[in-house]
């Protein structure tokens, strides 16, 4: 065991902040972050897209899905070693299955926030952003909004388009996490 780590502990419990593109996961998991280091938390911050941002020609996505997850397993493994004890993620998840295979993976009890945010708030986010990858992202986002993709796998829903000081401070109020 590396010298730096600190006392494992076994009880780890999880949050995933879901929703579309551009609803503010990766922010609002980095704002909840903050927040509990400023409030002597124990917790590790984990933002799921880039643990899936890899390509490797001719691989099938049955194929790149386990390699996401034995992603996630080892980063929340390394977590817990250091002493974690609250783990957030944030990434973007179709159904119950998905949700499912996450908390497998992370081998912790996960409690989920899907955020809402209306299309437009989207796409006042999202269309400024340079990269291709964001243009694309914002198609996506409209189509899973169409189509409900993502509803139902919730255990609160929150709406993030307030001050995500506020936000962050109801879901971690929410959650009862205090040092």
């Amino acid at each position: 065991m590396a010298r730096w780590l600190v006392t494992a502990t076994d009880e780890v419990d999880g949050l995933l902040i879901c929703g579309v593109y551009g609803t503010g996961k990766s922010s609002l998991a980095a704002e909840i972050a903050e927040t509990l280091e400023r409030r002597g938390v124990s917790y590790g911050a984990l933002d799921l897209d880039w643990l899936t941002w890899f390509d490797v020609p001719g691989m099938d996505r049955h194929a790149a899905r386990d390699v996401y997850l034995d992603n996630v397993a080892s980063v929340v493994r390394n977590y817990r070693a250091a002493g974690v004890r609250h783990l957030v993620m944030a990434g973007s998840v179709r159904d119950r299955g998905e949700v499912r295979a996450l908390a497998t993976a992370a081998a912790v009890p996960l409690r989920v926030v899907r955020l809402e945010v209306p299309l437009e708030e989207i796409t006042r986010r999202l269309q400024p952003d340079p990269t291709s990858g964001r243009r694309d992202d914002l198609g996506v986002a409209a189509q899973w909004l169409a189509d409900s993709t993502g509803v139902g796998v919730e255990d609160l829903s929150v709406v993030n388009t307030g001050p995500i000081q506020d936000v962050a401070s109801q879901i971690i109020d929410w959650l009862g996490w205090t040092p």
